[in-house]
């Protein structure tokens, strides 16, 4: 890794790392390259950029203390506002960086997701992006089948939160990351697929690698508590025609373009399956 890059990543890391995230470099261009021009970051290839995971031990470094302080605004997704509460003190704290943030959960005026966060976490290095196409000769005919990261160490138990993007630090020389090809067989995938789409609510796809570590059950019920009704379960009180705007895992909001297959492949929101039970 280039020292520039080393040295922005550890920088970023040392803010948000004890709190339970994970933060990779990658250019702009290896996701551009992956997406039709609708879907790209307007900044040159060579700009630097990272992704935002969050492992499981966020909720307890970072959601709960957040909850008990001054911080939330109880109209809005709790763990949204986390997020972005973290993110920001990056860019508070390193002012000279001129960090534009960009969450999973942001979208265009036209719905249109600002940022494939799937797409980013892949060309990052930091999770597989497994999808249809990675399948031979798939089982599923014409129904839609929505891909799914897999982290080599948390398996599925884990979130994309977004991408930092440092306009004007251009890093032409830094090397692709290949992310871990960590379910490398047909059937493996199949599997893995199939549960993520078909039978998501039992958590079982998450353990498509054995993880180093899975939400607690605590976690596990906050998030398969329905959006709207978390403030509930948390015991804040949200009016009525409020509910909250975020579904963590994916429901495909994108009319896939008339452009190449391997453009459209890389067309998935940051999460996939209509009413899903967390990150």
């Amino acid at each position: 890794m280039e020292p520039r890059v080393a040295e922005l990543k550890q920088k970023i890391e040392g803010t948000l790392c004890p709190f339970g995230f994970e933060v990779y470099p990658f250019q702009v261009a290896w996701y551009n390259e992956l997406l039709p021009p609708a879907f790209h970051l307007p900044f040159p290839g060579p700009t630097l950029a990272f992704v935002v995971l969050s492992k499981p031990a966020m909720f307890d470094r970072a959601l709960k203390p957040f909850l008990k302080s001054c911080h939330l605004q109880t109209l809005r997704d709790p763990v949204d506002q986390c997020v972005s509460y973290h993110l920001k003190s990056v860019t508070e704290k390193f002012p000279e960086l001129h960090i534009e943030v960009i969450a999973d959960y942001e979208v265009h005026p036209n719905r249109r997701p600002k940022i494939l966060a799937q797409t980013a976490a892949h060309v990052a290095g930091a999770a597989y992006y497994y999808q249809r196409q990675d399948v031979d000769a798939d089982p599923w005919g014409t129904q839609h089948i929505a891909g799914v990261c897999i982290h080599p160490r948390f398996g599925g138990w884990f979130a994309i939160r977004g991408v930092m993007l440092l306009p004007g630090i251009e890093v032409p020389n830094l090397l692709p990351r290949k992310p871990p090809d960590c379910v490398p067989t047909r059937a493996a995938r199949i599997t893995l697929l199939e549960g993520f789409n078909f039978h998501w609510r039992d958590w079982t796809y998450r353990d498509a690698v054995t993880p180093e570590e899975r939400y607690s059950e605590e976690q596990k019920i906050y998030f398969s508590t329905p959006p709207a009704q978390r403030l509930a379960l948390l015991g804040l009180a949200q009016p009525s025609g409020h509910p909250s705007t975020t579904s963590e895992h994916p429901v495909s909001l994108l009319t896939k373009p008339q452009d190449s297959r391997r453009a459209r492949s890389w067309l998935s929101p940051s999460v996939s399956p209509p009413a899903s039970p967390g990150p």
